[in-house]
């Protein structure tokens, strides 16, 4: 799944994906689920993870702008807030999907769960 280091270990439904040194403030996760991509952002020390294709467009999030809890989307400019999700700017017309995030030792593990 991870771009990131596969030496660690899943855990009850969680799935492994990075070393939490890996992900750092301005310098997010890239992640390949299957059908979609996540990232994975430290802001203020915490860990968020959001799906990463922007809803406007395929473009990846991870590679766009980052400041504070924001990501800019590089291809049209939307921006999100990567703790919620939330559309703070179009031209995105949605919200971003979240997944759950636990860091284990130093381990970070995302809970990808199905949509319903």
């Amino acid at each position: 799944m991870s771009e990131g280091n596969s030496m660690c270990t899943a855990s009850e439904g969680w799935e492994c994906v990075a070393k939490r040194d890996q992900v750092r403030p301005g310098s997010p996760l890239s992640l390949d689920s299957g059908d979609s991509g996540i990232g994975v952002y430290e802001v203020d020390g915490d860990l968020y993870a959001v799906e990463d294709t922007c809803p406007h467009g395929p473009s990846l999030l991870t590679r766009g702008y980052t400041r504070e809890n924001m990501v800019m989307c590089p291809l049209h400019g939307a921006i999100f807030d990567v703790r919620t999700g939330k559309c703070l700017r179009g031209p995105a017309e949605r919200d971003l999907r979240t997944y759950p995030v636990n860091v284990q030792d130093d381990d970070v593990y995302v809970r990808i769960v199905s949509e319903e």
